[in-house]
């Protein structure tokens, strides 16, 4: 029994992770690369938080702004819900609340590694 170079393709490929709504998968070099819904804004973690909180708020929040989630948001895969300071909910992965940052622009990640705490949230291997 032989297999098709086509076969063989559709084996390899992966499926994208799950989600939220607030998240949007694009497949750049062979990785699933998590984006704003909009697809515009890079995703980050921050070193500075603890686990199912957020330590960002004020300035910070200003430049850094929370995934938020709306009301009635369920957690499902690597994906949970942190509650704000100022009562609003925001997105976490594995654990950590996610964030865009407000000086990215044309999907550049721009805030990778800013002062040691800032990191991309990781990426799937597509292929």
């Amino acid at each position: 029994m032989s297999i098709s170079l086509m076969m063989i393709v559709a084996m390899a490929a992966a499926d994208p992770p799950p989600v939220p709504a607030a998240v949007q998968i694009i497949e750049e070099n062979n990785v699933f690369v998590l984006r704003s819904a909009d697809g515009a804004k890079p995703l980050y973690t921050f070193d500075r938080d603890v686990a199912g909180k957020s330590t960002c708020v004020d300035r910070c929040a200003i430049a850094w702004p929370a995934l938020l989630a709306p009301a009635g948001a369920r957690a499902f895969g690597g994906w949970t819900i942190v509650a704000r300071a100022d009562g609003s909910s925001q997105w976490a992965f594995r654990g950590k609340p996610v964030y865009s940052f407000s000086h990215d622009a044309n999907s550049k990640a721009s805030g990778d590694g800013m002062g040691g705490v800032w990191h991309l949230l990781p990426t799937t291997p597509s292929k």
